[in-house]
């Protein structure tokens, strides 16, 4: 029966990714001369991920703090990061954002043509000019009052803990005075099978937004400060000690 359903569930992700990809195909190009952004683009991604997570019956995904996300401000998004699952669960937020994404992602047929269509960011792990690039491009949508998410562990932590914080994100929010807006994922690791394709056990997910964090108080040096203070928010919160 798990062999069965499984099958179900990736046919009919499968069917609803295709038509997430024609339908921003569709409004990419419609909508171009208007929506320079593509927050038309990336919002074709709520109903799917709310179809995806409502079809599958081993996901239970709640969300609490929407009240945190202000719809008129620009953030530094910052998440913990366990899963490709991850991807379907942020847009549970409803935020409007640019995903730093590593480039392979973006080859993956279906997502990443999506992702490229959105104009998300793509960053190639290990290439120093990629990175620059990178950083330089959220600069950019940040000054353009678009908020980028950033996931600072740099990879998914494959244990029950936190890997270490990047600094770059950090860094760039203080840079351009724009606030930290941490958001913590737990369960998203158990939602997608680890070595295999058959789902065997429930994976309750829970986002959690955090109130915001101001930087514009923050001195350039202090970068380290801003990123410990929200590395123990989330891992307070990721732990279970909140």
């Amino acid at each position: 029966m798990q062999v069965v359903i499984s099958i179900i569930i990736w046919f009919f992700g499968t069917i609803l990714t295709f038509v997430l990809f024609l339908a921003s195909l569709f409004i990419a190009i419609v909508c171009a001369p208007f929506d320079k952004q593509k927050r038309m683009v990336h919002a074709q991604c709520f109903w799917w991920a709310d179809a995806i997570i409502g079809f599958n019956p081993y996901w239970d995904a709640k969300v609490s703090g929407l009240e945190n996300i202000d719809k008129n401000k620009t953030y530094v998004i910052v998440a913990n990061h366990q899963s490709l699952a991850d991807i379907v669960v942020m847009y549970k937020t409803r935020a409007q954002f640019k995903w730093v994404s590593k480039e392979a992602v973006f080859k993956v047929p279906l997502i990443g043509w999506c992702l490229s269509l959105g104009r998300h960011i793509k960053l190639t792990r290990g290439k120093f000019d990629s990175i620059k690039k990178a950083y330089r491009q959220a600069a950019i949508w940040l000054k353009k009052d678009m908020s980028v998410l950033f996931f600072p562990e740099g990879t998914r932590s494959d244990t029950d803990n936190m890997n270490n914080f990047q600094n770059g994100a950090f860094k760039l929010a203080i840079k351009e005075n724009v606030p930290i807006l941490p958001i913590c994922l737990q369960g998203t690791r158990n939602a997608i099978p680890r070595g295999g394709w058959i789902f065997k056990r429930k994976a309750a997910v829970k986002v959690t937004v955090l109130p915001p964090i101001e930087t514009k108080d923050i001195p350039p040096g202090d970068f380290a400060r801003l990123r410990d203070i929200t590395y123990k928010q989330l891992n307070d919160i990721f732990a279970g000690n909140v």
